[in-house]
């Protein structure tokens, strides 16, 4: 009898040992990660912000989310964060001539996003309201984020593919103070738009981007969303000049006094 119950026993034990082997050979890889996906309309929460979790319109719909345009004065932490990085003492304007700005904007892959930019106060409203009709168009920006995050480093910067605005620096390869310092001047998908002077491509990445007639994603020409919302406000587009190209920059050239 003792010698049957222990047959049994392992009969028993190899079906279970089957029975896993088989569930565990049925799900695939992709299988178990759809498990943890969030379901649709899910916001993911602690972890993850309201914006990673959103993929299109009727998400925000369904979500209650509205796009932020907010302009604000410098808040403590940016004014630490720049300090002595983007905004040095001997700068041409104040941090109190400078504003901070909260945008929504399209990334590339069509997901919602909420990119910051600093730029003089005098221009702050016409910004919200260029980065609103980009919004509206969806026209697709790589990334926003202020340009501390790269050490004021704008080879880095535009390396990264990023938009930015305020930074007090010099003209490249001169020793003119740049319109950025001023926060009179942004700077859109560097990688697409690159700067082009004497043969020398800025950032490198962007030397796949010197056809202007092969028009792609994130690349801005003449009549293009970003072209219209800034040349309707009076800024001006490096593209159209002629010693240089600098096809991401726009510009505004205001009395400051």
């Amino acid at each position: 009898m003792y010698l049957i119950k222990i047959f049994k026993r392992s009969i028993l034990v190899s079906v279970i040992l089957l029975l896993i082997w088989v569930f565990v050979d049925a799900v695939t890889t992709k299988d178990v990660y759809l498990l943890f996906l969030p379901k649709e309309n899910e916001v993911i929460p602690n972890n993850k912000s309201q914006m990673e979790a959103l993929h299109n319109e009727k998400d925000l719909e369904n979500n209650g989310f509205t796009p932020v345009f907010e302009i604000m004065d410098l808040p403590n932490y940016i004014i630490d964060k720049i300090t002595g990085v983007s905004w040095h003492e001997d700068a041409p304007v104040g941090l109190e001539d400078l504003s901070y700005l909260n945008l929504t904007y399209w990334d590339f892959d069509e997901q919602l996003q909420i990119g910051e930019l600093i730029v003089h106060r005098k221009v702050a409203q016409e910004v919200v309201e260029i980065f609103q009709e980009l919004y509206e168009a969806k026209y697709p920006i790589a990334k926003m984020r202020l340009i501390d995050e790269y050490y004021a480093d704008d080879n880095l910067s535009m390396k990264d593919n990023n938009t930015s605005a305020f930074c007090y620096r010099v003209v490249e390869g001169t020793n003119v103070i740049s319109t950025h310092s001023y926060g009179l001047a942004i700077d859109i998908n560097p990688v697409q738009n690159p700067y082009i002077v004497g043969g020398k491509v800025l950032p490198i990445e962007g030397k796949e981007f010197l056809d202007r007639e092969n028009v792609r994603k994130g690349m801005i020409v003449k009549g293009d969303p970003a072209y219209n919302a800034f040349k309707s406000r009076g800024w001006t587009w490096g593209g159209d000049w002629t010693r240089v190209k600098d096809y991401h920059h726009f510009q505004k050239d205001i009395d400051l006094n």
